[in-house]
């Protein structure tokens, strides 16, 4: 069976928080699919669905993001045969835009805790990712005070559109392979060259 696995923090303060955005797919995916329940497994509340025609099981770690791995682990090696191509990890990433998706086959942390502790864990980074925007706008004073901030009601729109994209990534991913769904859903994040040319007068 394939995990899919969204990152975030437990408790009700942290529901709608820019760190708990692989929290929030997995429920638009629990809701989507009608799933029956969550349970308590492994230190993760767990829930079976069908997505792509194929069985899955939903997971979000209750470790505290810093830990994901303590729980993805076990989980992986109960579901999955231990192998991290039955794992599909979900979270957030700074470096991108809000509302951007960025799929990947494998690869670093990039400075996400709970990936960290997951490829530790796991030992191995051999296993496809999903990553969702919270780049700020503009500059912020302390980035864990911004990343546990929740998210603006102005934003809510663009937050349900990219879940919404997000599931169809998700889904592609586990229907067609990365490649595919990295060719669907996958953008260059513009850069500030434009910009510094205009800026020079060139």
């Amino acid at each position: 069976m394939k995990l899919i696995v969204g990152l975030g923090n437990p408790g009700p303060q942290y529901e709608m928080t820019r760190h708990n955005l692989g929290f929030m797919l997995i429920d638009r995916l629990f809701e989507n699919a009608h799933g029956h329940r969550f349970r308590a497994e492994a230190n993760a509340v767990v829930a079976p669905i069908a997505l792509a025609d194929e069985r899955v099981l939903l997971v979000k770690p209750q470790t505290f993001m810093n830990l994901s791995g303590n729980a993805v682990h076990p989980l992986l090696e109960k579901y999955g045969d231990g192998d991290p191509v039955n794992l599909l990890v979900v979270c957030d990433d700074v470096a991108l835009p809000f509302g951007m998706l960025r799929v990947r086959g494998r690869g670093s942390a990039g400075g996400q805790k709970g990936l960290q502790s997951i490829i530790e864990r796991v030992g191995s980074q051999d296993f496809p990712r999903l990553r969702l925007g919270i780049k700020p706008e503009h500059a912020v004073g302390k980035l864990p005070d911004f990343v546990l901030s929740p998210i603006p009601k102005r934003e809510q729109t663009l937050l349900n559109q990219t879940l919404d994209r997000a599931c169809e990534a998700v889904a592609a991913i586990i229907r067609d392979g990365v490649e595919r769904a990295m060719s669907l859903f996958n953008e260059r994040v513009k850069t500030e060259v434009g910009k510094s040319l205009s800026n020079s007068g060139q």
